[in-house]
């Protein structure tokens, strides 16, 4: 068996393991997965090593697309402010689309990688790292004056957490959209940078 023919088994099986969890509502095992594909558990194991590595596997499948969208936008040749909100709203609306097909199959799989949160953190450092090269071109365009990269990339998160939080979609669903999320990256580069305002200057809390 080639290279290639390895990795099309290994993608049946990752496909067959997706459609256990959404009809069985549970976490998938080897043992689960040689059952179902009627396969030796020799072989499972050979495709699949440790139990982890199933798991692994379908959280690889899970946001690969996500990262075939963050590589594309930040080597894109857009405008860097075009370049932050296809960076966020591509990812925003293909999730909000998966929600909205199957809401219970989408907290189950929420609820999944909450459970294993240390093997999707990568991914979530991943999308931070892609961030940062995006903050890194705005700034040298002169955006997000005076700002580390590590402030910017904390600020601009905590601003549109709506978008890239699984959690935040599944409670605000109908209250986001794509001309929202326009408007605070608008908001974002109109004002961003490391300078403070009024806000900051006050020494304890007053009613107005």
């Amino acid at each position: 068996m080639t290279q290639d023919d390895l990795k099309l088994e290994r993608s049946k099986l990752v496909k067959l393991a997706m459609e256990l969890v959404e009809r069985k509502g549970t976490e998938v095992t080897r043992q689960m997965l040689a059952n179902e594909s009627q396969l030796a558990r020799s072989r499972i194991e050979h495709i699949f090593p440790e139990e982890a590595d199933l798991f692994d596997a379908i959280v690889e499948d899970w946001y690969a697309p996500d990262i075939a969208i963050m590589e594309e936008v930040v080597a894109s040749e857009l405008p860097i402010q075009r370049k932050f909100y296809e960076f966020f709203a591509r990812r925003f609306v293909r999730e909000q689309e998966r929600f909205r097909a199957n809401p219970d199959t989408f907290a189950l799989y929420l609820e999944l990688g909450q459970a294993r949160f240390e093997q999707v953190r990568g991914y979530i450092d991943l999308a931070d790292h892609y961030l940062s090269e995006l903050v890194a071109q705005a700034q040298a365009e002169g955006h997000f004056e005076g700002l580390k990269i590590d402030r910017a990339l904390s600020l601009i998160n905590q601003m549109v957490v709506c978008y890239t939080s699984p959690q935040v979609l599944m409670m605000l669903d109908g209250r986001l959209d794509e001309s929202k999320l326009a408007q605070i990256i608008d908001t974002m580069f109109a004002g961003l940078t490391a300078q403070t305002g009024s806000a900051a200057g006050v020494s304890n809390l007053r009613l107005a």
